[in-house]
């Protein structure tokens, strides 16, 4: 069963697909190129995994020549080179993210994310397709990073390691096989038509016939190349297509390319004609052209999203014993950072303070907080639990990363997305329909000519184009994407916009959503507060993010702190601190148990309270956003709103006067009173948008259709929001809904543009007025118009509505 012979020659490996020219190795009634391919085959078996085999006919790439070099990953043995490369790490798991550029297929992603049934080291792997990466988690003592970089290579997935060029962020480029393709198609396809000159002026009878025969043989010849290389990439995709029993826009076209060459050879040898061959040329030059173009498109869209600071963070950073509020994309490594209670660790940094808390929730999916040590490494993604610290930046910070984390699935709602799979159906269904039409012209015509019969045949397959309507989705979405960007709205995901265009009612948090802590008034009343007091308060409200603790740090002024024995923050209700043995509150009414009891109160109460005995008491008015009428006003006008807060109902008669537009006010909600009120809206049957301050309202945000963080300084981010709102676009939110409304719209336009095109040339086509050659230029110019259509309407509708003033910092 199991031997070895060297001496079978002309076979092709079983696993990667190459010809073993010169040897081959027989195993298990199988062959094999090389020890590496067979040493896959032996691992996918022995896990069994052969089943990979049934996915994909040429997965990853051939091993000769590697498996002689196993020493070359050596390199990886050194720390500070596996420092750079993690992305995270603790006692049991390490997180690596690869950029693999030979993943290009269906199987390339169900290997690669199968890797912890190949190799038990791997806890799990998850492929992102579109960048080529795969980002990794392995267990510390059974896998090491030079371990787990042969795994991928020996698979034939070996990563991109170039550490010079860590952390930069380089444009996508087309790929070059299509790009070689198109250029063997273009050679080919101009000496076609050079040879084929006198048919198209009708001055055949001026050759002689044996130049005649000359040149349909020379274009044969000039055809196999097009037609067995540049068309590669259409068969597997339709053979694959056809393995699932699916029929996706590929068939047609590989149909069509076999029925015009095997035509112009029926042609060209038994009838002594000129044949197609020239059209079959145009038709790949043109078809590659196109797939070019939309790819170079696509690439540019990812890219711009993700240079333009897709997802910004803010920090705070000392400079000079002062503390400044800086952009992520201004931190370098060896600042010093001040982080506050559930502040996210924006890159990995080194602790300053004694000790801290670090939820790695959002990294590792486990919530039990981190203790780390004065001098302990801290890694970015996790979130600060307790007393703020200062940290030391050792590693310049990734918003890549960042983002990654933000999409994370585990964090994903479960929400239909409704246009992407409309695309998809409509696409499978004119699929079938264009067969259906080609199949009834070619049986039409067969009667009285079959010639013109497969003239139409091909034609009709060619001249219809699916691929533009799968395509006005995603481009419409992403050019909408990069508009929100510009305007400092920035969305998790192009379904986002889908639920933004459909939603019914809008519900704003107040405190620091609706109001500007900015424009707050703020007034003490109870007994003189000493300095040793003022210093304790500072203390307090420093480690709180609330606005209105801001507000009351803003209220003291610069002064010097103390080092309290202890802090905790109840969300929602307020800060408790110990101090020289002594309790301290600081907060609403409820929490500090006092009562103020007095009707001439506008504001909001923030009570100060020293071993239950009440000091005194902050009245707090809230000031507007000074677009928050109008915002309220346009918005009333399409949506119901309602406003959630956690205050008391002090200033309802102020915001009803001032927000009329709001349908329902809600006072004195907890964070879970928030959360239940999401709940009974999608209960009834409502789409909702939820505007809030990410922190506070996370299980709001969750549970709402839409949720949006809206924040003056984006340093709180939760996988809960389904997007960051800058506070300095908050006066644009109905602009947001409306061109989210225009976006589906432009879409729905775009398969109308579609169907209209293929109906009037398929009409033509069955009558077998076009030639293949003009239908070849007209498929991939319908998927560049349908591309030209939808990102100017967008940036049309967008100028409209004036999105085009604002860009993002």
């Amino acid at each position: 069963m199991r031997r070895e012979n060297p001496n079978i020659v002309e076979a092709k490996c079983y696993h990667c697909g190459e010809s073993c020219e010169d040897e081959r190795i027989r195993f298990e009634e199988k062959d094999f190129c090389c020890q590496g391919c067979k040493l896959v085959y032996e691992v996918l078996s022995e896990n069994d995994l052969c089943n990979y085999y049934q996915i994909e006919e040429f997965p990853g790439e051939s091993q000769k020549a590697k498996s002689a070099r196993a020493n070359r990953f050596d390199y990886l043995n050194d720390p500070e080179i596996e420092q750079k490369l993690l992305d995270f790490k603790n006692e049991t798991e390490t997180h690596y993210t690869f950029h693999i550029p030979l993943i290009h297929c269906a199987s390339c992603i169900w290997l690669l994310e199968n890797l912890n049934h190949i190799n038990q080291g791997v806890i799990s792997s998850r492929v992102d397709f579109v960048k080529k990466k795969v980002q990794i988690r392995i267990s510390n003592d059974r896998l090491s990073l030079k371990e787990l970089v042969v795994l991928l290579s020996s698979l034939g997935y070996e990563p991109r390691i170039n550490l010079s060029d860590l952390g930069k962020k380089e444009r996508p480029k087309a790929d070059k096989k299509t790009i070689n393709r198109l250029a063997v198609a273009g050679f080919c396809f101009g000496n076609m038509m050079l040879f084929s000159l006198p048919e198209y002026f009708s001055e055949r009878e001026l050759l002689d016939e044996n130049f005649q025969s000359v040149f349909n043989y020379l274009n044969v010849l000039l055809s196999l190349p097009i037609v067995f290389y540049a068309a590669v990439d259409y068969y597997n995709s339709a053979w694959n297509s056809l393995k699932r029993k699916k029929i996706n826009m590929d068939v047609p076209i590989v149909m069509g390319i076999i029925a015009l060459f095997l035509y112009s050879l029926w042609e060209i040898f038994i009838h002594q004609e000129a044949g197609y061959m020239d059209s079959l040329g145009g038709l790949l030059f043109f078809l590659l052209l196109g797939k070019i173009y939309q790819q170079k498109t696509f690439a540019t869209l990812e890219f711009d999203r993700d240079y333009k600071a897709y997802f910004p963070v803010s920090v705070t950073r000392f400079k000079k014993d002062t503390e400044e509020v800086i952009p992520l994309t201004k931190v370098s490594v060896g600042d010093i950072l001040l982080v506050r209670d559930e502040e996210l660790i924006p890159a990995d940094c080194i602790l300053l303070d004694n000790q801290c808390y670090i939820d790695y929730s959002f990294v590792t999916g486990e919530e039990v907080p981190v203790k780390i040590s004065k001098g302990e490494l801290i890694y970015a993604g996790g979130r600060l639990k307790g007393d703020q610290v200062k940290m030391t930046v050792q590693k310049s910070p990734s918003q890549g990363y960042l983002t990654d984390l933000w999409n994370n699935d585990s964090f994903e709602k479960s929400k239909d997305s409704g246009l992407v799979p409309l695309s998809n159906k409509i696409s499978a269904v004119f699929t079938r329909s264009v067969l259906s039409i080609a199949f009834a012209a070619l049986i039409f015509w067969s009667f009285t000519d079959f010639g013109i019969g497969v003239k139409a045949f091909v034609s009709v397959l060619i001249v219809a184009c699916p691929c533009a309507l799968a395509m006005s989705t995603p481009f419409t979405l992403g050019n909408t994407l990069r508009i929100f960007g510009r305007n400092r709205l920035y969305l998790k995901n192009a379904g986002v916009i889908e639920r933004m265009a459909e939603s019914d009612t809008f519900v704003f948090d107040k405190t620091g959503t609706l109001t500007d802590t900015a424009k707050a008034s703020i007034q003490y009343h109870g007994e003189e507060l000493s300095i040793q007091s003022r210093r304790i308060l500072k203390s307090m409200v420093e480690y709180s993010t609330h606005p209105l603790s801001n507000r009351i740090n803003q209220w003291l002024g610069p002064i010097e702190k103390f080092g309290l024995d202890s802090i905790e923050e109840k969300r929602g209700k307020g800060l408790e601190a110990r101090f020289l043995g002594q309790q301290f509150r600081l907060g609403s009414e409820e929490f500090t148990e006092k009562v103020i009891g007095k009707e001439s109160l506008k504001g909001n109460l923030v009570c100060f309270t020293v071993e239950d005995i009440l000091i005194g008491y902050f009245e707090i008015q809230s000031g507007l956003r000074k677009e928050a009428e109008s915002v309220v006003e346009e918005l009333s006008q399409e949506c119901e709103i309602h406003l959630l807060s956690g205050d008391h109902s002090h200033e309802r008669k102020k915001l009803k006067e001032k927000l009329p537009g709001i349908s329902e006010f809600h006072f004195n909600q907890s964070p879970k009173d928030k959360l239940n009120h999401m709940g009974e809206l999608k209960t009834h049957g409502s789409k909702s948008i939820m505007v809030g301050d990410g922190l506070n309202d996370a299980g709001a945000l969750q549970e709402s259709y839409v949720g949006i963080a809206l924040t003056d300084e984006i340093s709180h981010f939760s996988p809960a929001s389904d997007g960051i709102l800058d506070a300095r676009s908050f006066g644009i939110i109905p602009q947001f809904l409306a061109f989210s409304r225009s976006t589906k719209n432009v879409i729905k336009a775009s398969f109308a543009l579609s169907f209209i095109y293929n109906i009037v040339g398929i009409s033509f086509a069955v009558q077998g007025l076009l030639s293949p050659v003009f239908c070849a230029i007209l498929m991939p110019l319908s998927s560049i118009s349908v591309v030209l259509f939808t990102t100017l309407s967008t940036n049309v509708i967008a100028w409209k509505q004036g999105l085009f003033k604002i860009k993002s910092n």
